[in-house]
């Protein structure tokens, strides 16, 4: 089975978060010459397989996700039965990120040598949470002294053509609240009340679209998105007694969480708030001269002629839990045009060109690891 016929065969499976759609198993029986882990916890499917070619070397892991998002309305034809129009394959999880898994797959069935270890880590809980996916099934492979030393996410990464960008990071996440309190009032005798809004107005250009650091290389700048604002009673006669601001920052590494903190409570200064953040994903970022990305952007530009672009833009991934172990990590995948959307495409000569690239980077880092 080469790569397009493997991921025909996942697309067909409806595998929307937590549940595989017995996608693992296959996986699994196609590596069969590599020792597989199962690591399920409530109820989402994990898999790992390894196979150790020599004692002395380097462990390579490959990584990513066989769950896909609901595919929602609009589509042309059945989502998961995959059709194949112009040398393109429609279907969910085409770009995101079944195609990846195949390339994964057959690169390491292909593999005949490698001083060292190469292993596969796949969740069906990417989509969701993912609190019972990759990270638990890191934390295990630390308990049993398996983390791997480099690994590749084949999230699709490119943006205009196949090869012209890769992940060296991801920007973190903070969450934010800001509950701002006043007297609810009869509009009617303003003396007589505080109104947060008035609180609030003054201060909502500090807030909204602020960049709290001038971002680098690699990062754009951290920067408050606004996401909601609310208070009152939907009446035109009352003041409220609060107002509640809800805003999202996706933060390099030079933005803290405290930094935020001491940013919010510096602007409401003197006034009565309660603050709330949380920090659901921490920023990371790989070297572009390590050897994980060197090896990466040189098989990129041997086999397709550019030079990738090393890029940490866009949300998160589970490349976040790899780095927080210390493992070099690095993203690369197919174009990232209609992830999540309708009519989900992916062009087969892209499919054959990631294959194409992941064998290359096995063959280099077996190279370089002698």
């Amino acid at each position: 089975m080469n790569t397009v016929d493997l991921l025909l065969a996942l697309l067909g499976r409806k595998s929307i978060t937590p549940d595989d759609g017995g996608i693992l198993e296959l996986v699994a029986s196609y590596l069969d010459e590599y020792e597989p882990i199962w690591f399920n916890k409530n109820g989402v499917k994990n898999l790992f397989l390894t196979r150790k070619f020599q004692d002395e070397g380097i462990h390579f892991c490959f990584a990513g996700h066989v769950d896909v998002v609901p595919p929602g309305d609009g589509w042309n034809t059945d989502p998961f039965v995959p059709r194949v129009e112009d040398g393109v394959i429609y279907a969910r999880g085409a770009q995101d990120m079944k195609s990846g898994v195949a390339a994964m797959t057959t690169a390491l069935k292909q593999a005949s040598d490698f001083q060292g270890r190469l292993s596969l880590l796949l969740t069906s809980d990417e989509e969701g949470d993912a609190v019972d996916g990759t990270q638990a099934v890191l934390e295990h492979l630390r308990d049993i002294n398996l983390l791997p030393d480099y690994s590749i996410v084949a999230e699709p990464t490119c943006e205009v053509k196949f090869g012209d960008a890769i992940k060296v990071g991801r920007r973190g996440s903070v969450n934010g609240t800001v509950w701002i309190e006043g007297r609810q009032g009869h509009v009617a005798y303003p003396e007589k009340s505080l109104n947060p809004v008035d609180i609030l107005a003054p201060r909502l250009s500090l807030l909204s679209g602020a960049k709290l650091d001038s971002g680098d290389e690699v990062f754009a700048p951290s920067q408050i998105v606004v996401t909601d604002i609310r208070g009152g009673m939907e009446v035109t006669n009352v003041t409220p007694s609060s107002v509640k601001l809800m805003f999202n920052i996706r933060n390099s590494t030079k933005t803290t969480i405290e930094d935020i903190r001491l940013y919010i409570e510096d602007i409401f200064d003197n006034t009565q708030f309660r603050l709330e953040l949380k920090q659901s994903a921490f920023p990371f970022v790989t070297k572009s001269d390590s050897l994980i990305a060197s090896t990466l952007i040189d098989s990129i530009n041997s086999l397709c002629h550019v030079v990738p672009k090393c890029s940490t833009a866009g949300g998160t991934s589970d490349a976040r839990f790899i780095a927080n172990y210390g493992i070099e990590v690095v993203e690369f995948g197919v174009k990232n045009d209609r992830i999540h959307g309708a009519n989900e495409c992916v062009a087969i000569e892209d499919v054959e060109a990631l294959h194409g690239v992941f064998c290359n980077v096995i063959s280099n880092l077996d190279k370089a690891s002698k």
